[in-house]
């Protein structure tokens, strides 16, 4: 203690002196005699002089201040203790075992406004039609329904259309899907001929019309179509060529996060707008089910009408007999502002034998591409026949299935689509499908009683509304309003699409995590270029980065398909979606050139060096199918290495941070010198090997860059090392451990075992490992929170399990292995854990001691199913919480929707998409899973499980033409969140839409945005002064999300050279305030849903506030630059800004 003193005492003189010497040359300047001149005037001889001594004494103040500085860490250095926590206290153990940690003490406070409570409270629905009413009344029989084997028989009275004749609208469509080979092959093979193709044949006749969905195959193809481009323009600007919902892909809508789906919509009307094309109509044929959420996007992107095709045939028929197809979709939580009119596809296909009407046979005799000698035919054995004058009366039966179909609907306008996948590839197929259609139509209009034509998408729709005598997109009289969604699809029998929810998750898991760093590169390039063009450095950032950001957006956007995300194409297609890495690897370095930016203290002193990187990657992966390896800082006693990390979520964080070291001597200080307690622990490379690890708590401001020093240092009594013990059941494992790690080991019993936090203590098996309970500080009830690993096999014989359809052999086994699992027990200040090795997968379960992060547990499932055969892994939770047969699973990450468990559905048909989160309740408790990857989800009474990996051997007869066989060994993540609801809190789980609390959307925030730890590579000349980035200048309300900053496009020069628009995307989230809010460890306040823009971002003038459509593509009309916005709850709202 004396020596502490002594050294305190020693570095405050050093200081001292510094001070006072600087105090004398202010003095000597300032007394200078030569310096006076009567009158107080310089003369101009002496100014020269004058300004190179100021020069110098700033020079001199710039030394001293580093002298200071490196006596300050001289100091942390010399004395044992460190510089104490902010608190002024040590990490301590409690009376129970549990540590204490020093927080900075600054107050936390929840303010959530009652009227911002209200919304979730009065949420009842406003629709004629509640899908889970739907599915509680339909019995899911098949009974034999005769030609449309899965519907019934339509009859019509030969009259019906004497007073108002049957418009129809044949609508020829080409389905392009990267699927069965890749996404560059098919252009070449095909796409590119479908569209050249297109442009020679539509300009033959006005009468032609086409529609084309993917923007990705027409951006491609518009790239190298100098001599059609001209003409395309020509066709779409006279309605001969539509582009229907205008995203970059059809986009799956089971698995897929609202932030890509978004993105990719964006992407592909950007291009569109560039290029003065504007979609009006939705166009989804093939995702295999259908989300509500997608409805709300077309909605706001300033889309009228939409159309959908895979929805379970006993709702299809549901439909159909309650001529209820055609209806206004309405977001489950609010009136009639979202509606938008859909169209559903009656039949069992969108190709041609499923589309004239209900028999197959007779619709394939009008499908002429399989005319006799051509590579396909009709599966009916009744061939099409060439239309010439002799037999063009055979109309009429082509007629008869048109009225037929036109029965199901409420209006005499009727759609037929014309087409499949990759139609309209030869020249000979347009003739054939055009010149035979049209001699029939000329037939069929020589009758007063109808008109047939060829159309458009939107010709279709705006024939429907003319009809009814209404607004583009307003519903018409006697239609129904329906709310809900179309999970789970089956096509036919018991076939559930339910397993591409699951399907390849290492890739599932890899998109998401390449959308946060998307998301997370938007917003530091844009603040970057805002502040160098404030800073008028323009020309010295590399603004050229914008190109990796589109090039990142585009395969984003790519991988969100129908056949990608899902899991669902070839195994050499997966492979070509690899280019994905090479995304990531763009976007990281998009993220490490703006942060070298922003944190620089002086921007004279930023250089830019394309070859010589400011900052390192947090982590690396080696090749596109491995899992990412931290990057390990190497630290040297001669002085210390600086990282930066990166909190991408606008909110505060307060959390535990783990980086890689190379020594057990570690000491981190903050900016300003303050220490944090730092845990080390071991990085086990396998059950008993390992290397080390440093884990801090860091304070973190929203979307900040924040600058920290760590240091190769003796030890301090902030740094603490884990207590790390090995539960063995009498097998020889010697476990070798780096010295100051010690490992203890211990005979495994059955007994229950615990850790515990600040907040939770959790129970384990002593003889699983795995989870037995949770009990919440604040909560005198222990819940039961059991896990189990359960294994579905799939069927013996006939129809069996594959990528898109889950077929199981009945009810889970439990998993099971001869030999007992290792099981690891660390625990310490900052973060306690317990590993169970498991032949097949490895759980750790987590929990840190601090706030937000401290409130749920953290669960990393590491699976290796490789040599399995025809089995399927899944995790169960099984609790004591009375949810009875209700649970809540989200859409897209955006909402929440109610589901029951039908015991008259069979297993497979029970299970749901969870792209982010699920959860059960009852009066007393909520208990949420929050992911970090799209997996499917069911629960049986007071049950969550989820399926986390599929290996199946052979092909489930869809057309890809293979099993799952190329697994990779993956890593899902979740966040368990146990929450406590207040009383009187029943009336609100009848309605038809739920919502999460404020602690539940930051878990899922801070599971979905990990902060990036960027070590600083050591620089030859040294470092140059660093500080903390912080943008915000206020905080925002904790009920909203920034969803993106997005620098908008050069709409005339170079579409990968950014304009000086950036849009500000904005989601309001709704809040279920009947949680009981413990101490979040962050502000939180609400608004009403206002905010004030101009105030939002430091040292940035803000010169234009435009609200915009979604997509960018429709401009509203310019705010004042200080004006309020408003969002309603749930809203999704665009903004163009001018900053700088």
């Amino acid at each position: 203690m004396k020596l502490r003193k002594q050294v305190t005492v020693c570095g405050g003189a050093i200081f001292c002196v510094a001070v006072f010497s600087l105090y004398l040359m202010l003095d000597r300047v300032q007394h200078d005699p030569a310096r006076r001149q009567s009158g107080g005037n310089f003369p101009r001889s002496q100014i020269s002089v004058l300004q190179n001594r100021i020069e110098q004494l700033e020079q001199l103040l710039e030394e001293n201040h580093q002298i200071i500085s490196h006596i300050k860490d001289s100091v942390m250095e010399l004395t044992d203790t460190g510089a104490v926590s902010p608190s002024g206290h040590l990490p301590f153990r409690s009376a129970n075992g549990s540590w204490v940690l020093p927080f900075d003490g600054r107050p936390t406070f929840l303010a959530v406004k009652p009227q911002d409570c209200q919304f979730a409270v009065d949420n009842r629905g406003q629709a004629d039609v509640q899908m889970l009413d739907v599915y509680s009344l339909l019995k899911f029989d098949n009974p034999d329904g005769g030609v449309w084997k899965q519907g019934f028989d339509i009859t019509y009275e030969p009259n019906e259309w004497d007073n108002e004749p049957l418009q129809i609208f044949v609508v020829p469509h080409s389905h392009n899907d990267p699927w069965v080979k890749t996404f560059d092959k098919y252009f070449t093979d095909q796409t590119q001929h479908i569209l050249n193709n297109m442009v020679v044949k539509l300009a033959e006749d006005p009468r032609k019309k086409f529609i084309w969905s993917e923007i990705s195959f027409f951006s491609k193809w518009w790239e190298t179509a100098d001599g059609h481009k001209q003409e395309a323009m020509r066709l779409i600007l006279g309605g001969q060529l539509e582009i229907v919902t205008g995203g970059w892909v059809m986009t799956d809508e089971a698995n897929v996060h609202y932030f890509a789906m978004i993105d990719q919509l964006i992407e592909g009307h950007q291009w569109l707008e560039r290029n003065l094309i504007t979609p009006r109509s939705g166009w989804a044929v093939d995702p295999f089910g259908h989300s509500a959420t997608m409805a709300y996007l077309l909605k706001k992107a300033n889309l009228t009408s939409m159309l959908i095709q895979r929805v379970h045939y006993s709702i299809k028929k549901h439909f159909a007999s309650t001529r209820s197809l055609e209806f206004m979709w309405r977001q489950a939580w609010t009136g009639s502002s979202t509606d938008i009119f859909c169209h559903m596809m009656p039949f069992y296909s969108y190709d041609v034998p499923h589309t004239c009407g209900p028999d197959p046979k007779i619709c394939c005799q009008f499908d002429f591409k399989r005319l006799p000698g051509g590579r396909i035919n009709c599966p009916w054995k009744v061939p099409p026949k060439t239309i010439v004058e002799a037999n063009v009366a055979e109309a009429q039966l082509l007629l008869d299935q048109y009225r037929k179909k036109s029965k199901l609907y409420r209006s005499k306008v009727l759609l037929v689509p014309l087409g499949d996948d990759f139609r309209y590839d030869k020249a000979l197929e347009w003739d054939q499908q055009y010149i035979n259609y049209q001699k029939l139509f000329d037939y069929m209009n020589s009758h007063p009683e109808m008109h047939a034509q060829f159309g458009t998408l939107t010709d279709y729709f705006n024939a429907v509304y003319k009809t009814n005598g209404v607004a583009q997109g307003a519903r018409p009289a006697g239609y129904p309003v329906l709310s809900g969604d179309f999970f789970a699809y089956a096509d036919r029998e018991d076939h559930y699409w339910t397993g591409y929810f699951t399907s390849r998750p290492f890739y599932k898991s890899l998109d998401r995590v390449i959308e946060s760093h998307l998301r997370g590169a938007e917003i530091l390039y844009s603040l970057a270029v805002a502040n160098a063009r404030h800073a008028g450095m323009e020309g010295r950032y590399p603004v050229s980065d914008y190109s990796l950001l589109v090039d990142a957006r585009r395969a984003v956007g790519l991988f969100q398909h129908h056949d990608a995300i899902t899991g669902t194409a070839k195994e050499n297609v997966v492979i070509d979606y690899g280019t994905l890495l090479r995304s990531l690897i763009g976007l990281k370095r998009v993220i490490i050139n703006a942060a070298h930016f922003l944190v620089m203290k002086n921007k004279e002193f930023y250089r830019f060096y394309q070859t010589e990187p400011f900052l390192e990657t947090d982590d690396r992966r080696a090749t596109q199918d491995s899992l990412p390896q931290r990057t390990l800082i190497e630290l040297d006693p001669a002085g210390p290495r600086y990282l930066v990390m990166f909190n991408p979520v606008e909110r505060e964080r307060l959390c535990a941070v783990t980086v890689l070291v190379n020594t057990v001597r570690v000491r981190v200080l903050t900016e300003d010198g303050q220490t944090l307690p730092v845990q080390l622990s071991a990085q086990w490379s396998s059950a008993s090997q390992m290397s080390a690890e440093a884990t801090f708590m860091v304070r973190l401001p929203p979307l900040s860059l924040a600058v920290f020093h760590v240091y190769d240092s003796p030890d301090s009594p902030m740094t603490l090392r884990s207590d790390t013990l090995l539960r063995l059941s009498g097998r020889g494992v010697v476990t070798r451990a780096v010295d100051p790690l010690p490992v203890r080991s211990q005979q495994a019993d059955s007994q229950t075992f615990y850790i515990s936090s600040q907040s939770l203590t959790l129970g384990f098996s002593g003889t699983t490992g795995l989870l037995e309970s949770i009990k919440r500080k604040d909560d005198p009830q222990e819940v039961k929170v059991q896990m189990q690993f359960m294994v579905y096999g799939t069927r013996p014989s006939k129809d069996k399990s594959g990528a898109y359809l889950f077929l199981p052999d009945g009810k889970a086994k439990p998993y099971h292995q001869k030999e007992p699992p290792v099981v690891r027990v660390v625990e310490g200040p900052l973060f306690s854990e317990v590993v169970a090795h498991y032949q097949h997968f490895e759980q750790t379960i987590r929990i840190h001691n601090v706030p937000v992060d401290g409130l749920s547990i953290d669960i990393t499932t590491m699976v290796d199913i490789r040599d399995q055969t025809n089995k399927e892994l899944a995790m169960r939770l099984v609790t004591d919480i009375q949810s009875g047969d209700v649970f809540y699973t989200d859409l897209n990450g955006f909402q929440m929707q109610p589901r029951r468990h039908y015991l008259k559905l069979p297993l497979q048909a029970n299970f749901y998409p969870m792209p982010s989160q699920a959860y059960i309740q009852d009066s007393h408790h909520r208990l949420t899973l929050h992911t970090a990857q799209a997996l499917g989800v069911s629960s049986l009474e007071s049950q969550l499980e989820v399926i986390m990996d599929r290996r199946l051997m052979q092909d489930d007869n869809r057309g890809l033409g293979q099993g799952l066989k190329d697994n990779k060994k993956t890593a899902n993540r979740f966040r368990l969140l146990l929450e406590r609801r207040s009383a009187g809190n029943k009336m609100t789980d009848s309605g038809a839409a739920s919502f999460p609390s404020v602690l539940s959307h930051m878990t899922n925030a801070i599971l979905n945005h990990d902060v990036l730890a960027l070590p600083v590579l050591p620089k030859r000349r040294g470092i140059p002064p660093l500080q903390t980035f912080a943008p915000l200048k206020s905080i925002l309300p904790c009920d909203f999300h920034l969803l993106n900053l997005r620098s908008i496009q050069n709409q005339q020069q170079d579409p990968h050279s950014p304009s000086p628009h950036t849009a500000l995307i904005l989601h309001r989230l709704a809040l279920d305030c009947n949680i009981e809010a413990q101490n979040l460890g962050f502000n939180c306040t609400t608004t009403q849903g206002q905010l004030n823009v101009s105030a939002l971002f430091k040292n940035l003038d803000l010169q234009l506030l435009q609200p915009m459509s979604l997509t960018l593509m429709h401009p509203g009309t310019p705010l004042a630059n200080n004006s309020t916005i408003t969002l309603d709850p749930m809203e999704i709202s665009a903004f163009k800004l001018k900053l700088r």
